[in-house]
C-alpha cells in the first residue's frame, strides 16, 4: 500500500494458466500484449453473478474482444450501432429483457446493464418461424423499393453491389466453384429470382440443382478492367450473383463478385466473404435455422402491428408540411435525367483528432456517429445557408437475434431531419442530433418507401424523394485469411456508381478515420469535392479546439486561405473564377 504511483499497475490483465516453455519455464514470448488490451483504461473487475457471466460472454463474441471486465465501455471497446444492434438481440434472447440503444448509451458497462435486467420486466423472445413451403412468397419491403427502383432502368447496373477478394497464390478454379455452390446451397437468396405477378412483387425459391453456375476466368492487362465485368442483372433469372476469377499474374488473382442489392446488402457481403473463406477451409458450418423467405413472411405481419403504427405517427410527425430540399451550389446544371455516374475523393482524419473525437462522444454520452453527422450538417447547412437539413443515412435493419448470419436485403433507410440553428453552439446540436439519431433508430422499422408514399413528396425524376445526401458510418471488419498456400486480402473495387448527390462515407480503421466523399459527376467538379473535404476537416478542427463555439461563429475559410488573405492586401486573386464556384 505504500508503493509510489509510478510503480502501481495502470492495468490487469486475467489469465487462465501462465505460458511455460518446454523446459516448464515461464514463456514470456507467450503472454498476451498488454498494450493490445488497454482500451478503457478501466480496472479489471471479474463477473460476480451469472448474468454478469452470461453478458461477458456476449460481449466477447458481439466484440470479438477477450478479458472484458463488468466495467469495461461497450464503445470504447470499439461498440458502435451494427454491433449494438447485435448486442440487444442477444440481450433479448438470453434474457428476455428489452435493453435500447437509448440505455446502452446510459448504461454502458456490463455491471450497470446486469442491475437494469435485474430490475426491468421481462419482454417474451420470441424466435423467427419458418413459413411453408410454397411456389412463391411476398417480398419484403426492402425487396419491393430496390425491385422498383431497377424497374426505371432495366440497363443500370446502379443496384449491383460488386466485391472483390485478392488471392495470392495458385488458385484450385474447381475448389472455388464447389464453395461458391456451396454458399448458393446454403442461402436461399442466392438462388432465389424476383417478378411482378398480378401487381404483386415476388420471389421463387430454385432447388440448387437448376441453378447454373460457373466461375468465369478472365484475363486482364491493368486493372481498370475489372469493372467491365459488372453488368445489370435480369431479376428474373436467377442466380442473381456471379463470379469472376481474374487472372493478373501466374500467382495472383482478384476474385470478383458482383451481386444485386435486392438479395444483399453491406453486411451480407461481410457474411458472404467470411463464409467463404470457411466452406474454402473446410469447416462444416452451423445450420441455418431460418432464411430470408422466413424474414419476409414475419416482417409482412409485423406491419399490422401497433408497434408498427406508432412508428409510422413518429415518422409522419417528423415530416409534416413542406419539406425542404437541400440546395448545395452545383457546378454543372442538374440533368433532366437522373445520372448515376460517380467518382469520389479519399481523405483521413489522424490519430490525435480521431481520439478527441472519441473524447468528445464520451464526453457528451454520444457516439461517434453523431459527432460526425453533426459535423456533416453543419458543413451542408453552411454550403446550402440552410438551416432544415435532410440527410438519408442506412441502418443495418437486423433487428432480430435470428437474423444475424443470413445473407439478403435487410437495410433500411433512416431519414434524419433536424434544425441547424446557428445561434447554438456545436455541444447544443449535438444534443439535439442525439435525439434525432436515436429516436429515428427506435423506428427502424417503419420502411423508407412506406414513409414516402404516405408522404408524398414532390416527386422529381431528377431528385430523390426526400433526401439528396447520404451520411454512412462504416464499421465492417476486413477478412483477411491464409489457407494452405494462399492468401486472401480485401480488395478494394470502385464502382463508378453514385445514387446520391453527395455520400460521405466514414470508416474507423486502426485508431483513424478514413473518409470517402462520393459525388455525382454530372453536378459537381473534383476540385470542388477535394474542398468541400478541406472545409469538413476544418470544422472538426474547431469543435475539438471549441466545443462551445456557436454554428455561426464557425467560418469557412481552412488556415491556408486564411494565411493567404493575410499576407496579400489584395485577395481578389484567391477566388479565381476557374478554381473556386462558390462564395461564403
Amino acid at each position: 500500500k505504500n508503493l509510489p504511483e509510478y510503480m502501481i499497475p495502470s492495468y490487469f490483465m486475467k489469465l487462465e494458466n501462465m505460458p511455460l516453455n518446454s523446459n516448464g519455464k515461464l514463456d514470456r514470448k507467450s503472454l498476451p500484449s498488454v498494450e493490445e488490451n488497454i482500451i478503457t483504461g478501466s480496472v479489471y473487475e471479474e463477473p460476480r453473478n451469472e448474468i454478469e457471466e452470461a453478458l461477458v460472454k456476449i460481449w466477447e463474441k458481439v466484440l470479438g474482444v477477450n478479458n472484458i471486465g463488468i466495467n469495461d465501455n461497450f464503445f470504447e471497446l470499439g461498440g458502435h450501432s451494427l454491433k449494438a444492434t447485435i448486442l440487444m438481440g442477444k440481450i433479448h434472447k438470453a434474457f428476455n429483457i428489452q435493453v435500447e440503444l437509448r440505455k446502452l448509451l446510459e448504461l454502458k458497462t456490463i455491471k450497470e446493464i446486469s442491475e437494469y435486467i435485474n430490475s426491468k420486466e421481462k419482454s417474451i423472445y420470441e424466435s423467427i418461424g419458418k413459413v411453408e413451403k410454397k411456389e412463391y412468397y411476398l417480398a419484403s419491403s426492402a425487396q419491393k423499393r430496390v425491385y422498383i427502383l431497377q424497374e426505371f432502368d432495366k440497363k443500370s447496373t446502379a443496384y449491383n453491389i460488386p466485391g472483390a477478394m485478392e488471392i495470392e497464390g495458385k488458385v484450385d478454379i474447381e475448389r472455388l466453384e464447389k464453395t461458391f455452390l456451396k454458399l448458393i446451397q446454403r442461402h436461399e437468396t442466392l438462388r432465389t429470382s424476383f417478378e411482378n405477378l398480378n401487381g404483386y412483387i415476388i420471389q421463387r425459391i430454385h432447388e440448387i440443382e437448376s441453378i447454373n453456375f460457373r466461375i468465369e476466368e478472365i484475363k486482364v492487362k491493368n486493372e481498370e478492367k475489372i469493372n467491365d465485368f459488372i453488368e445489370c442483372f435480369d431479376l428474373s433469372k436467377a442466380p442473381l450473383l456471379r463470379v469472376a476469377l481474374i487472372k493478373l499474374e501466374e500467382d495472383r488473382h482478384i476474385l470478383v463478385f458482383d451481386m444485386h442489392h435486392i438479395i444483399s446488402d453491406g453486411t451480407s457481403m461481410a457474411i458472404l466473404k467470411r463464409e467463404f473463406v470457411e466452406i474454402y477451409k473446410g469447416k462444416e458450418l452451423e445450420d441455418l435455422k431460418i432464411q430470408y423467405k422466413d424474414y419476409s413472411e414475419w416482417q409482412n405481419k409485423m406491419q399490422q402491428s401497433k408497434s408498427f403504427k406508432k412508428q409510422e405517427e413518429y415518422w409522419l410527425k417528423e415530416f409534416k408540411g413542406e419539406i425542404p430540399i437541400l440546395n448545395i451550389p452545383t457546378d454543372y446544371s442538374r440533368p433532366l435525367v437522373q445520372s448515376f455516374e460517380g467518382d469520389s475523393i479519399e481523405f483521413i482524419i489522424g490519430e490525435e483528432e480521431t481520439k478527441r473525437l472519441r473524447e468528445i462522444a464520451k464526453e457528451t454520452g454520444t457516439t461517434m456517429y453523431m459527432v460526425l453527422l453533426s459535423v456533416f450538417n453543419i458543413l451542408l447547412s453552411k454550403y446550402s445557408e440552410q438551416e432544415d437539413i435532410v440527410v438519408g443515412t442506412p441502418i443495418a435493419g437486423r433487428p432480430h437475434a435470428d437474423l444475424e448470419r443470413i445473407i439478403g436485403m435487410f437495410v433500411n433507410t433512416l431519414v434524419i431531419r433536424s434544425i441547424v440553428n446557428v445561434e447554438i453552439s456545436f455541444r447544443e446540436y449535438l444534443k439535439s442530433i442525439k435525439e434525432k439519431a436515436l429516436s429515428a433508430y427506435e423506428n427502424q422499422d417503419y420502411q423508407f418507401d412506406e414513409l414516402v408514399d404516405k408522404v408524398k413528396p414532390v416527386r422529381d425524376l431528377i431528385r430523390n424523394p426526400l433526401f439528396d445526401v447520404m451520411f454512412v458510418l462504416q464499421n465492417l471488419e476486413k477478412v483477411n485469411s491464409e489457407i494452405e498456400d494462399l492468401i486472401f486480402k480485401q480488395y478494394n473495387l470502385s464502382h463508378g456508381v453514385e445514387k446520391f448527390d453527395i455520400t460521405m462515407t466514414a470508416i474507423e480503421v486502426n485508431n483513424q478515420i478514413y473518409f470517402n466523399l462520393g459525388y455525382k459527376i454530372k453536378l459537381f467538379k473534383h476540385k470542388t469535392m477535394e474542398r468541400m473535404s478541406e472545409y469538413f476537416k476544418f470544422i472538426i478542427k474547431t469543435i475539438i479546439n471549441n466545443l462551445d463555439i456557436k454554428i455561426c461563429q464557425i467560418d469557412l475559410i481552412t488556415d491556408e486561405e486564411n494565411d493567404y488573405i493575410l499576407q496579400n492586401s489584395n485577395y481578389d486573386n484567391l477566388y479565381k473564377e476557374d478554381d473556386y464556384e462558390f462564395e461564403f
